[in-house]
């Protein structure tokens, strides 16, 4: 199993797909890194429904653009291949799924509602966000794309269902709610996935890249992870939202790759604890502990933790600049600071740092470069 990050001691973060052995009808899941103009915008895909549907309409009008991806990553004597799940984008044959359901892999074929199969070509993918484009040249009729809603408009406790296909079970839909928004999903890269959301919906092994709808019947996410101890759905789950994919596929679809905006940054967000030893009277903002260098943060003259100091064992940092806001939006975490580079920047753009520095606050301007491949 690979493992997306850590959460405490034993809870893992679980990226996935369904591994299926041939001949043989045993199945395990493999944790791996679960003619019109080009959509480029949230509800452009097809016309929106105007009203919330039962799931008995969301699943009969969303099931024929939802297909079963199924990658062949090892050598094809040993008859072992990974099953995931995507949905239709484009009458162009664009289909969405996630970027670890076909990174590194040899042979994709797309199967849909009817059973019928294509092979398909790897357009690109992000490995940052987890989202990949492949393409098939099937018969139109079977391109159905789903309509892209606007994941800003979700609520927490709002009603949501997910189609897949889990355990490689193809067609199946679970519901559930949206249980928090603006989740961090770390990465094995050392970045993570900003603005996620989190659902109880069951999403299992063969969910990855599937769809998460809203009433509307409108894609709001693409499932892409659990959290869990077993590797198997535990009431926690994650999707890519749709601002993100309305973002970042246009740019897989044409480039086949996406440039991420970065600041240069590490450090940790200010708790109670920290917020004492830094003589500050609110628990909010983040502390810049290390400024890379040549950066645009280092270029924009932002100071990283120079010391530390040791209270009842503990080491915590000091000297460094904390960020109280970007461009004008309260930072009361790193969270905060990754979801606004997420949504709303992009690399040349210009971000406005509010600061604390030496118990006085100053204003900083970054200018944003493409975020190295590395660490």
């Amino acid at each position: 199993m690979l493992v997306g990050g850590t959460i405490g001691a034993v809870i893992v973060i679980v990226i996935f797909a369904v591994i299926l052995i041939t001949p043989h009808t045993t199945m395990k899941s493999e944790i791996i890194l679960s003619d019109k103009h080009l959509p480029n915008a949230i509800g452009e895909t097809t016309p929106a429904y105007s009203k919330n549907l039962s799931l008995i309409e969301i699943f009969e009008n969303s099931e024929p653009g939802v297909v079963k991806v199924t990658v062949q990553k090892t050598d094809q004597l040993n008859g072992t291949s990974a099953v995931g799940s995507g949905f239709v984008f484009d009458k162009k044959g664009h289909i969405i799924t996630n970027s670890h359901v076909v990174k590194d892999a040899k042979k994709v074929i797309v199967t849909f509602l009817d059973g019928r199969s294509y092979n398909a070509d790897i357009i690109g993918f992000d490995e940052f966000t987890d989202i990949g484009v492949i393409k098939v040249s099937a018969d139109l009729s079977l391109l159905q794309p789903l309509s892209l809603g606007d994941s800003a408009n979700l609520r927490v406790g709002e009603p949501i269902a997910a189609i897949g296909n889990p355990f490689g079970l193809s067609g199946s839909m679970t519901s559930g709610i949206v249980s928090q928004l603006g989740r961090l999903l770390p990465l094995g890269s050392g970045y993570s996935i900003p603005d996620v959301i989190q659902t109880d919906a069951a999403i299992n092994p063969g969910n990855s890249g599937g769809p998460l709808l809203n009433m509307r019947g409108e894609i709001v996410g693409i499932n892409t992870a659990i959290q869990s101890t077993t590797g198997e759905f535990t009431g926690v789950g994650f999707a890519v939202p749709s601002q993100t994919i309305a973002k970042i596929v246009p740019s897989l679809i044409e480039n086949g790759k996406y440039h991420h905006p970065w600041i240069g940054i590490s450090g940790r967000d200010i708790d109670p604890d920290l917020a004492k030893v830094l003589n500050l009277n609110d628990a909010v903002g983040f502390l810049v502990i290390t400024v890379v260098e040549n950066s645009p943060a280092a270029k924009a003259g932002m100071h990283g933790s120079d010391e530390t100091v040791e209270i009842d064992g503990v080491k915590y940092p000091l000297g460094g600049d904390i960020i109280l806001s970007v461009d004008g939006k309260q930072v009361r975490k790193i969270d905060d600071i990754l979801v606004h580079l997420q949504r709303a920047k992009s690399i040349g753009d210009e971000m406005h740092l509010e600061i604390l520095r030496d118990g006085r606050t100053t204003n900083i301007i970054i200018t944003l470069e493409e975020r190295p491949n590395g660490n």
